[in-house]
């Protein structure tokens, strides 16, 4: 057969010595181990909960400080397997985990470096009972749908919180009341109730978001070769495909191409479409919503809740390559997932300090022209992911004097140091002294009042 001696003629072999198989739950779990085993000094085991049927969700943290958040350092995430029968991002993540243990125990200067400046979390298997359902059919026999979804039917990719329409409304109508910012949007009530349709495993991934400050996300899924961007959602209720742009656009759109332009195939003109589209007029990347609008996806929740900007990058055509495919697999998306953490420390980044050296958490951080604000993290630290260019960048807190200065970006790989020092305002020091002392402060309409009756008792 030409064709297929044509592919052998162009098959690509690694030299990765890596373990290239299917891992089931327990096999992947050894895997991880095996992996801490190798690597204790920067590698750590832990779990952000339990799926429906118990099992738990197992992630690998690598840092040269494994189990605490360093100031100053930025935290990223990888994670696969939201549809348990999307199997090639799960493995793609446990090779990358074996690959950084053993690149850096080899001294690989690329890969030291990126240990030593980012604490990265790897969590290979979202659904593992969809995985589970999928493992057991196989690659020949499992479909489009075996395993999907989790064990109560639930697809997790589109079950978070839809915090687009609570934007949107809040900007369409300007003249009411009900103001909503445009970060940090607040989960609304009834999706927090125990009644909604919301998955274990999706409350686990929310609250692990929430307690990491995380700036950069990749969730591998399969089927496709493209990586897409947010929104994901139309913002017209009317269609079902338009380019919906974040304030951020040009920044997501340089992350997704960071990744496309460094795999071995998703620009390649010359490649076979994976289906019926073809995404190669924007260069193996794609606006979610433009391609089919989702409300409730991870990447919207993410962009809105958090201050973590979090793509969905489609590594292969097949959702469940045979094994003796996983090699070449690898091949093709090794240089794009390590070019895609890197990008991590693009932008600027800082500390905002009040005049005695101590960290301000929550301090909102806003950049000229971008309407879209992350805040700092527990300690003061913030991290903001912006293409070069020059940029006026403000910082505000409550009970502090606001700030502002102008920070460039450059185009070598390295965040800009943006530092910030805020003093408290007259009044916040006011209520500080009368809190010392037990007091609370008069306002100046009483003290008026008990001004006058004075005056007319003296009378």
């Amino acid at each position: 057969d030409p064709n297929n001696y044509y592919h052998r003629r162009n098959e690509m072999t690694t030299t990765d010595n890596l373990d290239f198989k299917h891992h089931n739950y327990k096999e992947m779990r050894q895997l991880m181990k095996t992996v801490n085993k190798m690597c204790p000094n920067i590698t750590r085991i832990y779990n952000i909960g339990k799926s429906y049927q118990g099992l738990k969700l197992y992630a690998v943290e690598i840092s040269d400080n494994p189990g605490e958040h360093e100031v100053g350092e930025p935290e990223f995430r990888y994670i696969a397997g939201a549809h348990g029968n999307e199997v090639l991002g799960r493995e793609l993540i446990l090779l990358l985990m074996q690959f950084m243990c053993q690149e850096y125990l080899a001294g690989n200067p690329r890969i030291v470096h990126l240990i030593k400046d980012t604490r990265i979390h790897l969590l290979p298997s979202v659904n593992p009972d969809g995985y589970d359902k999928a493992y057991k059919a196989g690659s020949e026999l499992g479909g489009w749908s075996l395993g999907r979804w989790t064990q109560d039917g639930i697809d997790i990719n589109n079950n978070f919180p839809d915090l687009n329409s609570l934007l949107w409304e809040s900007e369409d109508q300007k003249k009411s009341k009900r103001k909503v910012p445009n970060h940090h949007i607040p989960i609304p009530d009834w999706y927090l109730s125990e009644n909604a349709t919301v998955a274990v495993e999706t409350r686990a991934i929310i609250a692990w978001m929430e307690k990491i400050p995380f700036v950069l996300g990749g969730n591998l899924q399969g089927g496709e070769l493209v990586v897409a961007y947010p929104y994901d959602m139309v913002r017209s209720m009317w269609k079902t495909q338009d380019y919906t742009p974040t304030p951020d656009d040009h920044v997501f759109r340089w992350l997704a191409y960071s990744y496309a332009s460094t795999h071995r195939l998703m620009t390649d003109a010359r490649r076979r479409a994976c289906h019926t589209e073809d995404f190669q007029k924007e260069d193996g990347t794609v606006n979610g919503a433009s391609w089919h609008t989702v409300a409730g996806s991870i990447n919207d929740f993410s962009y809105l809740h958090t201050n973590c900007f979090e793509l969905s990058i489609y590594v292969g055509c097949d959702k469940y390559p045979h094994e003796s495919e996983l090699p070449e697999e690898w091949e093709n998306n090794r240089e794009s997932l390590i070019v895609f953490m890197e990008q991590v420390h693009r932008g600027i980044k800082g500390i905002v300090k009040d005049v005695h050296g101590k960290g301000i958490p929550n301090a909102v951080i806003s950049v000229e022209g971008v309407n879209h604000d992350i805040r700092t993290g527990a300690d003061g630290d913030y991290w903001r992911l912006l293409n070069p260019g020059e940029y006026v960048v403000g910082v505000k807190a409550e009970g502090y004097t606001s700030a502002t200065k102008t920070c460039e970006v450059g185009y070598d790989m390295g965040a800009t140091q943006c530092d910030f020092t805020i003093s408290k305002t007259n009044l916040a020091r006011i209520k500080e002294i009368m809190r010392k002392f037990g007091k609370q402060p008069i306002s100046l309409s009483i003290r008026r009042l008990r001004q006058r009756a004075r005056q007319w008792r003296q009378r």
